[in-house]
């Protein structure tokens, strides 16, 4: 059986984390949930295709695609591929990931697939006849949920140059899914209060509840 080949977006944050910041094939693995083997095989893949890091700006999901595994037989007839909904579902449960983030990714091995509003409306009847269905209704002002996300991004120490693993932090309201998100340099209590802070000031206003993880 073939394994499925890891999402792009991952295989990105796997070389900027192995080429970038010298993380360790273990903590690559441990942070992006992946096997170590696999850390291994994209990074020999891309030192094989002569890139480093960082890739060059206009390489695009496609052209890097191709650079490590080849190009895409695109000339077989047939209709637009539909999209693994179970799959999907479960990329949802993760930090960081939105359904027009996986619409993009699709539509990117997929190019004649369906518009991003066909997209999320074929994955609510979906989820609606699997009996997965669960709708909240929030009131305007009522929840603000917060979190870090999974992934970090690059802060680089401008007096030292040392690259440290920033930590994201997004606040988003209930209701009308507007968000506020911003790069610490951790998750400690100080960082944690003080992006509460800054969060309620550019939304301008305190809700009822905080909902942390």
């Amino acid at each position: 059986m073939t394994k499925k080949r890891v999402a792009m977006r991952n295989i990105r944050e796997v070389l900027r984390l192995k080429l970038d910041l010298g993380y360790s094939d273990q903590q690559v693995s441990r942070s992006l949930r992946v096997t170590r083997s696999t850390v291994q095989k994209y990074v020999q893949r891309a030192r094989d295709a002569g890139l480093t890091w960082p890739l060059p700006s206009d390489l695009d999901d496609l052209q890097l695609e191709a650079a490590l595994f080849g190009p895409r037989d695109r000339t077989a007839p047939g209709m637009p591929e539909k999209p693994d909904w179970a799959k999907i579902d479960r990329e949802l449960r993760r930090k960081g990931v939105t359904r027009r983030l996986l619409w993009e990714e699709h539509r990117r091995q997929h190019p004649d697939s369906v518009q991003y509003s066909t997209f999320a409306e074929h994955y609510r009847q979906w989820k609606a006849q699997a009996g997965l269905s669960m709708r909240q209704v929030h009131r305007a002002g009522e929840k603000l949920f917060v979190d870090y996300a999974g992934l970090t991004l690059a802060l680089t120490d401008p007096r030292t140059g040392v690259v440290h693993p920033g930590q994201v932090f997004v606040a988003t309201l209930g209701a009308s899914d507007y968000t506020y998100a911003e790069v610490t340099r951790t998750q400690n209590s100080e960082d944690w209060l003080s992006s509460h802070l800054r969060a309620l000031a550019f939304f301008g206003g305190v809700p009822e509840i905080g909902m942390p993880p």
